[in-house]
């Protein structure tokens, strides 16, 4: 047993109780506040003033892990810009060709149209040129003509007097002539037929040609 402050008898391993009243309850004199070692300076509010801590080896390397995280996400931003930018011109391709595709099946479409009513147009024009497209059948005729002109954009072409052209003529008759210095279309055997500049059947001419 050992005495306690104030006199108070106190035994090992029992807590220690402390009068921390300002006034003297035997004498009711002012006591002398002492200093708690346990508390600290309390001169600012009882409150101990803390420290900042020095960045030390764990703070170095929370900063290069994190330096790696962002270079890590600004490498997997990178690659999903040039992802997208690839899918985006990749689509525009597409779209491109499939125009293209589009555009081209329309023209042979025309052209299937054309190449398939051939031979009823050889016989209005040879109708024709013998006076012999008159009355209802002259206007049926007409009809059909205007309609593969204006939806099938269909061309007539092939004149005498022209110069002879083997990528849209075909020659069946040749001769000679001094009257000529370049191969020429002499006669029009049978029109030849476009679509826009797809030849459907090149012009069946006669050619004359120079000495």
């Amino acid at each position: 047993m050992t005495a306690g402050s104030e006199g108070s008898p106190t035994f090992e391993g029992e807590p220690i109780i402390r009068d921390k009243r300002r006034l003297d309850p035997e004498t009711g004199e002012l006591r002398e506040q002492a200093a708690d070692p346990a508390v600290g300076d309390t001169t600012d509010g009882g409150a101990t003033p803390q420290q900042p801590e020095a960045a030390g080896p764990e703070g170095e390397d929370e900063v290069a892990r994190a330096k790696a995280e962002a270079a890590d996400l600004a490498d997997q931003l990178a690659r999903a810009k040039a992802d997208v930018y690839n899918l985006d011109q990749r689509f525009n391709a597409y779209v491109r060709r499939s125009r293209t595709e589009v555009a081209e099946a329309r023209s042979q479409g025309h052209a299937d149209v054309v190449e398939a009513l051939i031979g009823v147009l050889d016989d209005i024009e040879l109708a024709r040129q013998h006076d012999e497209l008159t009355g209802p059948f002259a206007s049926i005729a007409e009809k059909l003509e205007g309609v593969l002109v204006s939806s099938f954009a269909m061309q007539r072409y092939g004149a005498a007097g022209e110069e002879f052209d083997p990528e849209v003529h075909e020659a069946l008759m040749h001769s000679q002539s001094d009257e000529v210095t370049t191969e020429t279309v002499q006669q029009v055997l049978q029109p030849g037929y476009k679509v826009g500049d797809k030849v459907v059947r090149p012009a069946r001419v006669s050619v004359v040609g120079p000495q």
